[in-house]
């Protein structure tokens, strides 16, 4: 189990840890550790969030900076999912063309296009939210997590190869989805706690991107990658992100 922690944290973030062996008995929990980094992100969100608009920093800066904290904690690892599978569905190829464009390490134009507007989507909406949106986000980033890994144990893989495949199949899924729904309950709690309004509409904008992603990862791709799982995750933050601000 600690061995599993770390190598979630490892694979999932820029957070220090000793080095473990990657063997499959330490393989088979690290889904259920991977919501631990977003409550971590979430901590360091809240925490900066209000520090940032208590001291009256520019609104541009403090949309900034809350932009690029899950970044710098993760190291673009998801984000390069979200990049890789934008190349791969504008290329309109077969399943076995958008798989090869997914491993090609070369970024396209439509990569870059999507990138660029995803983070201009995210400036805008971090710079419209308020101190008292900090928590219900907060909450959002374990949420997407959360889906994020159940995507990868209970999704057919697309391939025989990779992280996802790897992950899910030395999964002990039943005791992992267990996991992962007492996750779901805590941080539905968490978001009623907060406001049913918030947690209604993160709970709705968060469904909508996982059956998205399910379909697209179904009739595009034949299964899960581990990219795919990372552009959901990618998604599935700016979609938590502009309900509570809408909310």
């Amino acid at each position: 189990m600690v061995n599993s922690l770390i190598i979630a944290f490892s694979m999932y973030s820029r957070i220090p840890m000793p080095r473990v062996e990657w063997r499959e008995e330490s393989m088979k929990y690290v889904m259920c550790f991977f919501p631990l980094i977003g409550v971590i992100i979430g901590g360091i969100i809240y925490f900066a969030g209000k520090f940032i608009l208590a001291h009256g920093i520019s609104t541009l800066m403090y949309a900034a900076v809350m932009s690029v904290i899950p970044i710098v904690i993760t190291g673009g690892i998801h984000m390069d999912g979200f990049i890789d599978t934008a190349d791969a569905l504008a290329s309109c190829g077969n399943k076995e063309e958008k798989l090869a464009i997914m491993k090609d390490p070369h970024i396209g134009a439509f990569a870059i296009i999507w990138t660029a507007v995803y983070f201009v989507l995210c400036l805008g909406l971090w710079s419209a939210a308020e101190i008292s949106d900090l928590p219900a986000i907060a909450v959002g980033y374990a949420l997407s997590r959360t889906m994020s890994g159940i995507s990868i144990v209970c999704f057919k893989t697309a391939k025989n190869t990779g992280l996802a495949h790897m992950f899910s199949d030395a999964a002990q899924k039943k005791r992992v989805i267990a996991a992962l729904v007492i996750w779901l309950v805590v941080e539905a709690a968490g978001l009623l706690i907060i406001g049913i309004g918030y947690a209604a509409a993160e709970a709705a904008a968060a469904v909508a991107v996982f059956i998205c992603h399910y379909l697209v990862c179904r009739r595009h791709f034949g299964g899960i990658t581990g990219d795919l799982a990372g552009c959901f995750l990618q998604v599935c933050e700016l979609a938590i992100l502009a309900a509570a601000v809408i909310i």
